[in-house]
């Protein structure tokens, strides 16, 4: 027979069990935990794929536009997911976001947790030493203080806590030891060092900035005063442009080296640079001299200066009709990285001409293929990148450019559109070595004087990289401290034997060891300070003991 229990009577809405925030908790807890933080950055890996797979608009824009040529249906949606700027995206943020907040949450913790453990005092003896892995006794003649003084000698760079023990039948002595802190010290560096690391990565990103300028050789110069001054600028989140460190650069010369392959072999580039304290000294009319080379940066007021690549300007002198000369000396791009043959657009405008429609319809363009080393013949092909044999095959346009549309257009080519429009009309081509000219149905010449190299150079400003190169040094030792060593424990436990018979004293030591660490090697540390204490000559006095 059963009896069923009465009903409860009704109460108010109880909240669940754990409290109000127990979901809130709970979440936490998941979110810290070590298990997350693998499942977040292993998603963070994944995450990144479309951007080491596609191309990227802060990177290289021609090759995003290509793939969307190549690419008419799927590239449309891919970049409405984002894969074409797959870094600044808001779900690949998240997940950056999401992998912070779960390793902070997970290091801190931790954190706090080894430092405890470097303060707390070695645990009480065991009662029983004998189930220890590691464990021995003896009886030896001598009394309590003796016995102690021999452990105390013994274990001398150990951390020693000496306790009363009444264990025993006899009032005795325990000593409790521990070795190996510093593998503690070494976990609560490695994990503050990892939060230092993602602060300063962070500092990094919001207050650092990255340039990319050509600056002619043999004079050429470049200050760091505005993003104006750049051909391409990626700032950081907090940097707007207004207030970068001041220093110019001067490039005086530049020399190529390379293989019989045509593989560069060396880059190195004579520089003169000033210092914002120079500016602000007004010594604009001393330069500090400076050997450039690829990976050999230039470091100068918290930013480093690269060296990336080389290419070329030529240089076209155009004589008007009148006798009124223009000299236009502007970088080609490089269209083969093997080399050099380079494509580009020189422009100029009329000179002395008021009236803005005649202007605007006669300005000239020189575009077309420059060869360092002109395979020759009638189609120009370079076969060489250094200047062996300079040629240029040009078009010359002339009519409207777009110079006063206010639209911005490319420096390497003129608008495809002007010419099929018929704005732009070809009124000469020919090949041409330095020296030579081109003479237009108006009496126009246009004159190949020459080349100069230019240098690609890149301004990397990063405000936390000292700070990431220190935590990165401590990280390595705190990681190498926690692996290398052991941390292991010993007690010993003194216990003086009763003699009524007047007899020499005598004491029982027992002794037990055990590593915290499954490593091996602590037995046969064990054993040595077993045998010191155990097998040990005992005649000394004690008071050598204590001085040894």
């Amino acid at each position: 027979m059963t009896t069923e229990a009465p009903p409860r009577p009704a109460t108010a809405e109880e909240p669940p069990r754990g409290g109000r925030f127990a979901l809130l908790r709970n979440t936490w807890r998941g979110l810290t935990s070590m298990r997350t933080a693998l499942v977040l950055l292993f998603l963070l890996a994944l995450a990144a794929l479309p951007g080491a797979l596609l191309p990227q608009r802060s990177l290289n824009q021609r090759l995003v536009e290509q793939y969307f040529a190549d690419n008419p249906s799927i590239a449309p949606l891919l970049d409405s997911l984002g894969f074409f700027d797959v870094f600044a995206a808001p779900w690949f943020a998240a997940v950056y976001l999401l992998l912070m907040v779960s390793l902070v949450g997970c290091v801190l913790p931790r954190t706090v947790e080894h430092a405890r453990a470097l303060r707390a005092a070695p645990v009480a003896v065991p009662r029983n030493l004998s189930r220890l892995p590691h464990h021995g006794s003896a009886e030896l003649p001598v009394g309590l203080d003796e016995a102690a003084a021999l452990v105390r000698g013994r274990l001398r760079g150990w951390r020693v806590a000496e306790r009363s023990d009444d264990s025993g039948d006899a009032a005795g002595r325990s000593f409790s030891a521990e070795k190996g802190y510093l593998r503690e010290a070494g976990n609560l560096l490695f994990h503050l060092s990892l939060i230092g690391l993602l602060v300063m990565f962070a500092v990094g990103k919001l207050f650092g900035y990255e340039g990319q300028v050509i600056v002619l050789s043999g004079g050429g110069q470049f200050c760091n005063t505005g993003i104006l001054g750049y051909d391409s600028f990626r700032a950081g989140l907090r940097v707007d442009g207004t207030e970068l460190e001041p220093f110019c650069i001067r490039v005086d010369d530049f020399r190529a080296e390379y293989e019989q392959t045509g593989q560069p072999s060396s880059f190195t580039a004579w520089l003169g640079y000033q210092t914002a304290d120079d500016l602000a000294a007004g010594r604009t009319d001393s330069w500090r001299p400076y050997t450039l080379a690829v990976n050999h940066p230039l470091r100068v007021d918290g930013s480093r200066v690269y060296l990336l690549g080389q290419g070329y300007a030529p240089r076209f002198t155009v004589t008007f009709p009148d006798g009124q000369q223009r000299t236009g000396e502007i970088q080609w791009r490089p269209v083969d990285q093997t080399t050099l043959l380079s494509e580009g657009a020189t422009k100029f405008e009329p000179p002395g001409v008021t009236d803005d429609e005649q202007r605007r319809t006669r300005q000239l363009a020189v575009t077309g293929l420059f060869a360092p080393t002109s395979s020759g013949g009638e189609v120009v092909t370079s076969i060489f990148p250094d200047l062996r044999n300079p040629e240029v095959a040009v078009d010359v346009l002339r009519g409207d450019l777009g110079l006063d549309d206010g639209r911005g257009q490319s420096i390497f080519q003129v608008d495809q559109s002007k010419i099929d429009s018929g704005e732009l009309v070809r009124v000469a081509r020919a090949n041409l070595v330095p020296g030579q000219s081109v003479t237009l149905d108006d009496g126009t010449v246009v004159t190949f004087d020459g080349v100069r190299s230019f240098v690609s150079l890149q301004v990397s400003h990063d405000p936390g990289q000292v700070g990431v190169l220190v935590f990165a040094v401590v990280l390595l030792a705190g990681l190498g401290a926690s692996l290398s060593v052991r941390r292991r424990r010993f007690w010993a436990r003194l216990t003086p034997v009763a003699d009524d018979g007047g007899g020499p004293a005598r004491t029982v030591v027992e002794v037990g060891g055990l590593a915290r660490t499954d490593r091996a090697g602590y037995g046969e540390e064990f054993d040595r300070l077993r045998a010191d204490l155990l097998d040990a000559p005992t005649a000394a006095p004690a008071d050598d003991h204590e001085e040894s």
